[in-house]
């Protein structure tokens, strides 16, 4: 209303422009704001607003404690809280009946609608989870009904509004990757005008009790707490089957109804669990608070059942099950999340096969996840663990064989397998959903997963081995010469091994000390990243995918042998001019050219398998003499 005042105001200071045409274009333009301002003012017949709201006045909110049918539960309104954040006032209102007496505030009834005057004013959004009284923060219904028409809205995809929260400009490091996800993840506020949130259960099935502890820390910052509930239909009794396909087909979308979004189907479900405020034509609002609050989204939504409310001291919780999904989310907002009943939200499959030691069969478990750049990593991560553990936590002694194959739209698969002991599914998990996060948040392409599919082996023992010694048939050689090189690992309850290695030195070595490295796999990657870390460097979409093979294709079970060179040649970006003379070389590295240069390490390397993972490393000299 002010800018529109104001735009009047300034028309008698227009009066002496040159140009008339210019003062009727701004009437005309003030006029069509002032028109429009007013088509978009709520439907005083459906909504009442904060401002027609006192203290005191009494009503009732739309919820749903159990089954598919919301009820009435009367309230009264506690205060108008004006200004909670910038341009947003909040309704405070405490809920007389007594099973919120008894549960306080009940995460899940995000959404739940409150009526005053027989009006719709707005939805249960925020609450204190250890408050004694059921009293709730509302959403005013006029600021969740402009939710989703925003100018922008439609012209860039939601998930870019994040920006990129990986540094692309360091060799890619999947451990680095895993840190800077979680400092952004608990950079992040769920609180509404300096008050909490509620906090949406997300339902989940299929996973051990550590998964779903682990699960609930990783969404804590999103506002989500991960419960263990039922599975993706109703539970009933034998015999109930046609009652079950009946309160399914009937359950709908509407005030006060379950409104629920499946992150997983399948063998495994995880599906948040919120409330319906309001549904307008194909359009649904709920939540009265965004989800992950970044605009336009594309999520599966669904109809569901309440089976109880857990009750608790610390916080209180709905548990439901998913019942038939119906449409999409496409808008996120501070004010609501909105829906379209019919559109269609793209999932994709994920297959994990696991040989257990203790198992008599190969199980095979099958899923279908929703695409989330946020979210999805995560719950690739609690499908491969839940599967990794359906049987119990792995012994101390445990080895992982695993291949992973991920499925990217335009690009070949990208195909991994190696091996881990001593540390469970930790290095499977870390290469799995670091390389996913990496695809799906990536700066330089747009990219969707097509499918993943993952087969582990579990057994129960440890191949961890150290080395034990290391004997050279000469340290003192000339160019030209041999060098013999044995290795004995001693392993966890296994006889020692020896290995040997054959070197030849270069024939136009010059005379002097040189580094023999003898390694395992990770000290051999950190070799690779500290010589050539160009490698390594996603500068592009392409050479963040060769980034990323080279990384996977790491064997873990190898006992590496490097001879480290003096450098010579050069690195243009990352073209390797390994054989370029020195005259050459300085000129093509002046720091007045605008590529990037780098002197380009030599050295010669051996590996062997050992069936083992070496954990540590050992270093030599050998001299070269005249």
């Amino acid at each position: 209303m002010l800018k529109r005042r104001t735009g009047f105001m300034s028309f008698g200071r227009l009066q002496h422009c040159k140009s008339l045409r210019l003062v009727f274009f701004l009437v005309l333009y003030v006029s069509s704001v002032s028109v429009s301002g007013a088509s978009e003012q709520p439907d005083k017949s459906k909504y009442i607003t904060v401002n027609e709201i006192e203290s005191g006045m009494t009503g009732y909110c739309l919820t749903c404690l159990k089954g598919t049918e919301a009820e009435k539960f009367d309230l009264e309104v506690v205060s108008i809280v004006f200004n909670m954040n910038p341009g947003r006032d909040a309704i405070l209102v405490k809920v007389n009946d007594e099973r919120f007496i008894h549960a306080g505030v009940i995460a899940g009834c995000s959404g739940s609608p409150v009526y005053i005057d027989s009006r719709l004013a707005g939805a249960m959004a925020f609450g204190w989870s250890n408050s004694k009284d059921p009293i709730y923060g509302v959403t005013p219904i006029e600021y969740m009904l402009k939710a989703g028409k925003g100018n922008d809205s439609q012209k860039e995809s939601g998930d870019q509004l994040y920006g990129n929260f990986f540094d692309y400009s360091r060799p890619i490091n999947f451990a680095e990757v895993d840190r800077q996800f979680k400092s952004f993840v608990e950079s992040r506020s769920r609180f509404v005008g300096g008050m909490p949130a509620l906090r949406c259960p997300i339902a989940i099935s299929g996973l051990s009790g550590s998964v779903v502890e682990q699960l609930d820390s990783e969404l804590e910052p999103f506002g989500l707490m991960a419960v263990s509930g039922p599975g993706g239909g109703l539970l009933s009794a034998g015999g109930a089957s046609q009652n079950r396909t009946e309160t399914k087909q009937s359950a709908q979308l509407k005030p006060g109804a379950s409104l629920l979004v499946p992150l997983v189907t399948g063998d495994m479900t995880m599906t948040v669990t919120g409330t319906t405020t309001e549904v307008v034509g194909d359009d649904v609002y709920g939540f009265g608070h965004s989800f992950l609050g970044y605009g336009p989204v594309d999520l599966p939504m669904a109809t569901g059942e309440i089976h109880t409310v857990i009750a608790s001291r610390v916080r209180s919780f709905k548990i439901a099950s998913m019942h038939n999904i119906v449409g999409a989310l496409k808008a996120d907002e501070a004010a609501a999340i909105i829906g379209r009943i019919g559109a269609e939200a793209y999932m994709f499959p994920m297959t994990v096969k696991v040989d257990r030691y203790n198992d008599t069969e190969q199980r095979t478990f099958n899923c279908r996840l929703a695409y989330n750049r946020l979210l999805t990593p995560s719950m690739i991560g609690a499908v491969i663990r839940g599967a990794a553990l359906y049987l119990g936590d792995l012994p101390l002694d445990n080895m992982l064989e695993y291949k992973v194959s991920i499925d990217v739209d335009g690009i070949e698969p990208i195909t991994f397998e190696n091996v881990s002991t001593g540390i469970g599914f930790s290095d499977v998990f870390i290469e799995t959903v670091n390389s996913i996060r990496l695809f799906m948040n990536n700066p330089f392409k747009e990219v969707r997963i097509g499918s993943i599919n993952a087969d582990i082996r579990i057994r129960a023992k440890d191949i961890s081995s150290h080395i034990w010694s290391v004997q050279l048939s000469d340290s003192k050689v000339k160019a030209g010469q041999q060098v013999d090189v044995e290795v004995i690992l001693e392993s966890v309850l296994s006889p020692k091994k020896r290995y040997q290695y054959n070197l030849k030195i270069p024939e136009n070595l010059k005379p002097g000390k040189y580094d023999l490295v003898i390694c395992g796999a990770g000290e051999y990657l950190r070799f690779l990243k500290s010589a050539v870390p160009y490698r390594f460097v996603a500068k592009n979409f392409e050479t963040l995918i060769e980034a990323m093979r080279e990384i996977l294709a790491m064997e873990r079970d190898k006992l590496y042998c490097i001879l480290v060179l003096p450098p010579g040649g050069i690195v243009l970006e990352r073209a390797e001019l390994s054989d370029l003379p020195a005259t050459k070389s300085l000129i093509l590295g002046d720091a007045k050219r605008t590529l990037a240069t780098q002197p380009y390490q030599h050295w010669i390397e051996k590996s062997l398998k050992t069936g083992t993972i070496i954990t540590d490393r050992k270093v030599l000299n050998i001299t070269v003499e005249e």
